[in-house]
């Protein structure tokens, strides 16, 4: 039995076209990109971490808010074309671009955003909770987890999004913060202190 998609079902889609899921010209994956980095309650962050990193469009827009983004895919392909971008985008010096997976021991950071954008469902519920329990307890005091997933049924993928969802907040130690949810795409915010509000964090009146 699998416990994740194969390398090579990835490489066959990178070998069919250079962008095979349109990360970069589709609105709906702009508007996904846009709400996903407008849920994330630090203004700055000094170093995250995006398993499944594709061409690297998310990756690009990270870097506006990371100090340091690391960035792993399993497709040579995909990783060739993401230095391509962050090179274009002026950003590739603060990026580490490597081929690696999501289930294989993660680099040592440390970090304080993990950016799980439409990968938790290549594994299976099992393999995707012993990783993040696993590693998210590596994670700095008070990181930010973030998370957005297709919900519309894929027959290749081990999990649906809202599967995938419900297994990152069972992991031991993130608290969900926030979440948006429609027809489309689930994105949920996880933190590993204490999942105060940005507006109880910065003192507002009238926030507790």
């Amino acid at each position: 039995m699998n416990t994740r998609l194969p390398d090579a079902y990835f490489d066959q889609m990178y070998a069919e076209a250079d962008d095979p899921w349109q990360l970069s010209t589709r609105w709906y994956e702009q508007r996904k990109y846009a709400i996903t980095l407008a849920t994330l309650p630090n203004r700055r962050y000094r170093h995250a971490f995006e398993p499944g990193c594709s061409i690297g469009t998310l990756t690009a827009l990270l870097a506006q808010r990371c100090d340091h983004v690391t960035a792993v895919d399993v497709v040579d392909a995909a990783v060739r074309s993401a230095d391509t971008r962050l090179r274009e985008a002026g950003c590739r010096d603060r990026v580490t671009l490597t081929r690696s997976s999501l289930d294989a021991e993660w680099p040592p950071g440390p970090f304080d955003l993990l950016v799980l954008s439409e990968v938790a469902y290549y594994l299976d519920a099992f393999t995707l909770a012993q990783v993040l329990r696993r590693e998210c307890a590596r994670l700095e005091p008070n990181a930010n987890i973030v998370a957005a997933h297709w919900r519309h049924p894929v027959s290749d993928y081990l999990l649906s999004g809202d599967e995938a969802h419900d297994v990152i907040a069972c992991t031991p130690g993130l608290t969900g913060l926030s979440c948006y949810r429609d027809r489309d795409v689930v994105i949920e915010v996880f933190v590993t202190g204490d999942g105060r509000s940005v507006a109880a964090r910065e003192e507002v009146p009238g926030a507790g």
